[in-house]
């Protein structure tokens, strides 16, 4: 499989400030290997009827995904909605530009 594009994972960290709030750290961002793809017809129906929008799909290495809940491509910033393992090597990350809830 060629891996067209890169993305860069994100991660964020909960620290607890002086009045014990949690609040987000700094994002750590993780450049990997990926391919854009459409969402599937069946897929964006399903999510759309629980009010998700998914717009885009990555596929990346499985080795290199450690449940990230955010991406950037393009300058873009993706919410993961939904991720799927299509066997031990590969994960789909299924994207929506607007977070969930």
């Amino acid at each position: 499989m060629l891996w067209r594009d890169v993305v860069d994972l994100i991660t964020t960290t909960q620290t607890q400030n002086s009045f014990g709030e949690y609040v987000d750290g700094t994002p750590a961002k993780r450049t990997v290997f990926a391919n854009k793809k459409s969402i599937r017809q069946s897929e964006f129906y399903q999510a759309h009827a629980q009010g998700i929008r998914p717009e885009v799909m990555f596929v990346v290495r499985s080795i290199d995904y450690d449940n990230e809940t955010r991406l950037e491509y393009n300058s873009q910033l993706y919410f993961i909605v939904r991720t799927y393992s299509k066997n031990d090597e590969i994960v789909e990350l299924i994207c929506s530009r607007h977070p969930m809830g």
